[in-house]
Formats: C-alpha cells, sequence, structure tokens
C-alpha cells in the first residue's frame, strides 16, 4: 500500500477488513478462514464491479445466446462473472462446493483445494438484463459450512441446507456508488466503494428496516396471471388510509437486488408470486431468496413464500424456485394473510 493511499485511509471511516478482523476476535477459538474466504468473495467482487463498470467500452453487454441453468438467457456479464467468482473461490482452499445460478451442477475445488469447510451459493450478476440501460446490478451470496466431513469429497447435500444454517448473507450492489451489505448473524452492515483507496468503507453501521413502509415492488404487467389474494393484497397497498400511511409508492426496477436494497434503506415490500404460469414461482431459492432474506429479517424484516418463513425452506434441488414476499414485516404478515385466503381487504 502506498503512502497516499495510507494517508487517505487515515482519514476515513472503518473499512471492512478491519470490521471482519474486529469480528474475528470475538471468537477465541476461530482460525481466520471464515474470515479469509469473506475477503475472497469481497475481492471478487470488486473485479466484477471494474468489469461492470467498463461494460459499455469493452464490448461486454449483451446475451450470449446460450441459457443458463434455469432457462434464463445468459448474457455476457453473467458468465464473466461467474466466471471470476468461481477462479477466485475455487483455487482459494476455503470451498468445498459453489453452486450458481449459471452452473446446472454444484462446482467443485480440484483435489488439492477440496478441504475447504464452506459452501457458497451465489448469484454472480442479478439483473444482468438491465445492465445495458445502466441500471444497477448485484451479485448476491450465501454461506454455509459442510456437513461433510473436510477428508472427504463434497457432495450435492452439503448445499441443500436450509436457511437458518447459514453463517453469512449478503450483496454488492454496483450502482451509481458500490455497496456492499451482509451479515453474519448479528445485524446488517453497509459498506460504500471507494475507487481512490479501493476499499469498502463502512457507511451504513447495524441497518434496520425504517418502521413504515414507503414503496412496493411488484411487476404489475403480471397481474393477468396472479392469485386472487395477490391481487387483493396490491389493491390493499393502493387504497389510501392515513393511519397506514397507504397508498405506497410503487417502485420497480426489475433487478432483485437493486429493490430489494431500496426498501431495506426506505421501507417497503417486495413481492414475485407464484401465478398460473409458474405454480413454484420464479426466484431461486438458496443463491437470491435465503442470503437476501437473512440480511432483511437480521435488518428487523421478514422474508416469506407466503405460506412461511424462507429461512426455514430445506431445499430439494440446488436450483429449486420459490415465491418471494419480503421487506418490512408488518407488510409480509399481512401479505400472507391475504395470500392465504385469511383477509380479503
Amino acid at each position: 500500500m502506498d503512502h497516499e493511499t495510507q494517508r487517505r485511509l487515515a482519514h476515513v471511516g472503518k473499512t471492512v477488513n478491519q470490521l471482519i478482523q474486529r469480528e474475528q476476535k470475538q471468537f477465541p477459538g476461530a482460525t481466520g478462514e471464515f474470515s479469509q474466504l469473506l475477503t475472497e468473495i469481497i475481492v471478487a467482487a470488486k473485479v466484477i464491479r471494474d468489469k461492470i463498470t467498463l461494460a459499455g467500452i469493452a464490448e461486454v453487454l449483451g446475451a450470449t445466446g446460450t441459457e443458463n441453468a434455469t432457462g434464463d438467457t445468459q448474457k455476457v456479464l453473467d458468465i464473466l462473472s461467474n466466471t471470476i467468482m468461481k477462479r477466485r473461490l475455487l483455487s482459494s482452499g476455503l470451498v468445498c462446493l459453489i453452486v450458481s445460478e449459471e452452473d446446472e451442477e454444484p462446482q467443485l475445488p480440484k483435489e488439492q483445494n477440496s478441504g475447504g469447510k464452506y459452501v457458497v451459493a451465489v448469484d454472480p450478476c442479478d439483473g444482468s438484463s438491465n445492465i445495458a440501460c445502466n441500471v444497477p446490478v448485484g451479485t448476491i451470496f450465501g454461506v454455509w459450512e459442510r456437513i461433510t466431513p473436510r477428508d472427504q469429497p463434497a457432495t450435492k447435500a452439503d448445499a441443500l441446507q436450509c436457511g437458518r444454517n447459514m453463517v453469512c448473507g449478503g450483496y454488492v450492489l454496483y450502482g451509481p456508488s458500490s455497496m456492499l451489505v451482509y451479515t453474519t448473524g448479528s445485524g446488517v452492515h453497509g459498506f460504500t466503494y471507494d475507487p481512490s483507496i479501493g476499499e469498502f468503507i463502512l457507511t451504513h453501521e447495524n441497518m434496520r428496516l425504517p418502521p413504515v413502509s414507503k414503496c412496493y415492488s411488484i411487476n404489475e404487467a403480471y397481474s393477468y396471471w396472479w392469485d386472487d389474494g395477490i391481487k387483493a393484497f396490491v389493491e390493499w397497498i393502493k387504497t389510501p388510509n392515513k393511519e397506514d400511511q397507504r397508498p405506497y409508492g410503487g417502485r420497480y426496477v426489475g433487478s432483485l437486488v437493486s429493490d430489494v436494497h431500496r426498501n431495506l434503506l426506505y421501507g417497503g415490500i417486495y413481492v414475485y408470486p407464484k401465478d398460473k404460469r409458474s405454480a413454484t414461482g420464479k426466484l431461486r431459492l438458496l443463491y437470491e431468496c435465503a442470503p437476501l432474506s437473512f440480511v432483511v429479517e437480521q435488518a428487523g424484516g421478514l422474508g416469506s413464500t407466503g405460506e412461511g418463513n424462507v429461512l426455514d425452506i430445506v431445499p430439494t434441488d440446488i436450483h429449486e424456485r420459490i415465491p418471494l414476499v419480503i421487506g418490512n414485516k408488518k407488510d409480509v404478515l399481512i401479505a400472507e394473510q391475504f395470500i392465504q385466503g385469511k383477509r380479503t381487504k
């Protein structure tokens, strides 16, 4: 680190690496493996950020003409982001298995690096279809400890764990400024990237959802296929009521991580329901819904399928899809009542 960078660091807030080290000291028996893993994820995210920032100039926008494991059209940056994350983590010796939206099967490290303690599930570039029009996108990640002994090969069972077993969940948002938001189960912290020193700086300590919602996020173009419960809930949101401070403002970016991040800061609810075209919902449990639900719950909110808590679901497939209702706890509980037919207005 050069003298100028050291000087700048002396005048800014706590960096993410400083906070990681502080938290590690709270566990006397810690080996440092988790701290190192989180650092590796952050380094990969910095590289992805640089690629996204220069995407138009480097001509890496657009689709590849192929589909990923879940049937979505892959963008060039999907594949590039996935490659960056996998290369960094699979060679670290810290990870026994990676589940990615872009890969049909779990990815294992080479034998010499196979004894890692952790499983990582990742959506490397969420919202990539919006990159060409300069809408924020992000990386979503969740971390679990492996189940199989470390001297044995990891299996798919290591990845099929419920969100309650997660040791870390978070996301990196690449927008006008890039932000890292994560939790290890003891609150949520947000860091803003300072490109002048190449570090994420703590700017949002102990993040909490505001008590009252301002926004709702749902793609109303699909209302024709919604169940009656979702239709009634959205109508409730739009019905004026001074006590509940309704109606809420409609805010839908179409990038899951962007919509959830905005609602985390301003207060709100995001809904991607199951409908007559998709009986199981669209969003993926392991690398989208569970990590974001972990973050939101730690910030005082709730993530639900409409029938129950997202974090209680034990996956049966690494690309399992579920409905998602996430945000301010009060609103999510009301949404559950509408979805379950316990309330009509």
